[in-house]
């Protein structure tokens, strides 16, 4: 699956911006500019969170505003602003990009401090 959404105005939600954003199941390409165009990608297994959110203005013209927490050295932050569809399309990134982590066994655990009950006891002697 592939989605290609492009940066609208707010106003009524008119594609009359240069950006593009290109979600395919390995990859986020985003493609700004006219005279001179520049692609960012970014690796989906990269991606380690995702938000959605929508403003008034952008609920209104049925938009919203998917922003990506990467990994990723050129965009920490990778922002699809704007955009059509935009829930299915968070959703989509947390799925893919859980699935290429696990492809690519980067999958990270946290340690949230949990203590074995015996390790304590062991200290205490």
């Amino acid at each position: 699956m592939e989605f290609v959404e492009r940066k609208r105005w707010l106003f009524f939600g008119l594609p009359f911006t240069f950006t593009k954003y290109t979600i395919k199941e390995d990859m986020i390409t985003v493609a700004e500019g006219l005279l001179k165009t520049v692609e960012n990608d970014c690796y989906m297994y990269k991606v380690q969170d995702v938000t959605h959110s929508t403003t008034l203005a952008e609920k209104i013209f049925g938009l919203g505003t998917v922003t990506c927490y990467t990994g990723d050295t050129t965009h920490p932050q990778l922002v699809l602003q704007h955009i059509k569809n935009s829930r299915t399309v968070k959703d989509f990134i947390l799925k893919e990009s859980e699935e290429a982590r696990l492809k690519r066994r980067t999958v990270n655990m946290l340690d949230i401090g949990s203590v074995d009950l015996d390790d304590m006891d062991d200290a205490d002697t």
